[in-house]
């Protein structure tokens, strides 16, 4: 049957007069980087620094490596001078790469801090719950400070930090990364400029994509909330944090549902092992068996397997016995796999947003909704629709701009952004200083003890 069919079907057979022309067909055009037909977001007088700021990792893992290695292009602003990793291999990797001077390169983030300030800022990247040590340790021996995103297990630690970074005068950069991408800040712009007219709602979602998942809240090191945090902070922070930038408004209240579902023991498989290579019975045909997904098919990274043998065999040692060799439906995971969070802003203003594991794709789905239009995006499309002149921009970030590595682009333009924040002393060039950050995180505490009340609606209040 046509679509006229359809219509003529339901009684609607003079279908102009019941459904708009822009639901049948979408004057979408394609916006290029010279004629994006959007407003410009105001950029940074980046002026040239004296010298490159000098800066300690804290966790020479993924995140800490990562950011290392933003040296190389950002060579007058960013240098490595100092590394913290208990793996011998990643010392001894981070020692060559950086060129370092073996007495700044140290066990764990504690031995950074026996001798008098000897660099200008710590980067603090190592797991979750050593986020306060290291963080409060650094502020304290007069540092300022790039912290990794959650910045802390509770309220209470984010506060503790918050104190002594405003007690110390220091320049404070959260890892929240979105708000440097240039697809977000983009988005962030359309709605500043008024260009939607006021903001109503907002639906988001952030689709981790099961493999990720299965890796990194299944096997890896954030699946237990109590060693790590609820996946809510330590994935989706990046999400509530968008939220409430966008919005431009305090949050007051949240309520949340979620749980655990999938991943676990009830669904392994009849006598499945530990450990997947210890004879499981469907090994050719599991999704998530470990030897399949990291060496065999290499349908996901090797980079929080822990070995010095970086080959196929090497990984396959590290599996037999190792975190990321275990079955999936057999560990100490507890953190949730999927969640929805509600949230009122000031103005009347709504949000939900929805976390889900079991998707076959990444890319965080966006709807705002406005009084004077609205704005579809998909991290690489923002399409903005004028409800006046019945017409939509369609922006393609990838025509727009190059380097969108790391976060959309996001890790090494917050680096860039802290490195002269840290050399003019000013703090707000850093649109994720800390004080900024501290909101979306209260609102993701909030909603884990929704969650954990059976969805009670709880008060989202910043103290003065």
């Amino acid at each position: 049957m046509t679509r006229r069919e359809l219509l003529q079907a339901m009684g609607l057979t003079a279908a102009g007069a019941f459904t708009p022309k822009e639901l049948l067909t979408w004057d979408a055009r394609e916006s290029t980087s010279q004629d994006p037909g959007l407003p410009t977001p105001k950029g940074i007088d980046y002026k040239p620094l004296d010298r490159p700021i000098r800066v300690l990792i804290a966790g020479y893992g993924n995140r800490g490596g990562y950011y290392g290695s933003f040296q190389s292009q950002l060579k007058n602003e960013f240098q490595v001078v100092g590394v913290a990793d208990p793996i011998d291999y990643k010392r001894a990797n981070a020692t060559r790469i950086h060129n370092l001077d073996p007495k700044n390169v140290v066990n764990t983030w504690e031995h950074l801090f026996d001798r008098p300030k000897f660099a200008d800022a710590v980067l603090v990247s190592t797991p979750d719950h050593l986020h306060y040590g290291p963080a409060m340790a650094a502020l304290n021996a007069g540092y300022d400070l790039i912290l990794e995103k959650p910045i802390a297990q509770t309220w209470r630690e984010c506060s503790d930090i918050l104190a002594v970074a405003r007690k110390k005068n220091a320049i404070v950069g959260v890892c929240h990364v979105l708000r440097y991408a240039p697809y977000f800040v983009q988005m962030k712009e359309v709605v500043r400029s008024g260009m939607i007219g006021d903001v109503v709602s907002i639906q988001h979602m952030e689709p981790i994509h099961y493999l990720h998942f299965a890796h990194s809240y299944v096997r890896g090191i954030w699946r237990n909330e109590k060693q790590s945090n609820p996946s809510l902070l330590a994935k989706s922070c990046h999400d509530l944090d968008i939220l409430r930038w966008v919005i431009d408004a305090p949050c007051e209240r949240v309520s949340s549902f979620g749980s655990l579902k999938y991943f676990r023991d009830e669904y392994a498989p009849k006598g499945a092992p530990t450990h997947c290579m210890d004879g499981c019975s469907i090994e050719d045909t599991c999704i998530y068996h470990a030897a399949q997904v990291y060496v065999h098919k290499k349908l996901w990274g090797w980079g929080h397997i822990e070995t010095s043998n970086r080959t196929d065999q090497g990984i396959l040692e590290a599996l037999r016995k190792g975190q990321y060799g275990k079955c999936v439906f057999k560990n100490d995971n507890t953190v949730v796999d999927h969640q929805v969070v509600n949230m009122q802003f000031a103005g009347n203003v709504t949000a939900a947003f929805s976390m889900e594991a079991m998707t076959s794709y990444g890319g965080r789905k966006t709807r705002i909704m406005g009084t004077k239009g609205d704005i579809v995006g998909d991290e690489r499309f923002l399409d903005v629709y004028d409800f006046e002149n019945r017409k939509a921009i369609r922006w393609d970030v990838n025509q727009a701009f190059g380097n969108l590595d790391g976060h959309g682009g996001g890790d090494i333009r917050l680096c860039k952004d802290f490195c002269h924040a840290v050399a003019r002393r000013d703090e707000t060039i850093l649109t994720s200083n800390l004080t900024e950050s501290m909101e979306s995180h209260l609102i993701g505490f909030q909603a884990e003890k929704s969650r954990n009340s059976g969805g009670q609606v709880q008060t989202v209040k910043m103290p003065r």
